[in-house]
């Protein structure tokens, strides 16, 4: 579907979009500086989302190798990919 596509492409921006603020976030707290008090709500939403991505990653790598799949590689792709691709291994959605 076209929609699943448009979901995992947006996922992946928004991961690593979450992780480059959660690393200027913390190179800023090394160098004893701060980031912009504007970004706070992104910070959090970045922290959820990492956390969230984490735990179906988790997921995904435990289940990967009774569908056939390589648990290390399948857990990567989860954890940018995000649900979609949990749907995808529990066979509800065809890619």
């Amino acid at each position: 579907m076209m929609i699943f596509t448009f979901v995992k492409i947006l996922s992946i921006v928004v991961m690593l979009g979450a992780i480059a603020l959660e690393s200027w976030k913390l190179y800023a707290f090394q160098m004893h500086t701060i980031i912009p008090s504007s970004l706070n709500l992104f910070v959090w939403l970045g922290i959820i989302a990492i956390l969230g991505h984490f735990v179906e990653a988790v997921i995904a790598a435990i289940y990967a190798p009774s569908k056939n799949k390589k648990p290390f590689q399948y857990g990567i792709y989860t954890f940018f990919v995000g649900t979609v691709a949990l749907i995808e291994l529990f066979g509800e959605h065809k890619s």
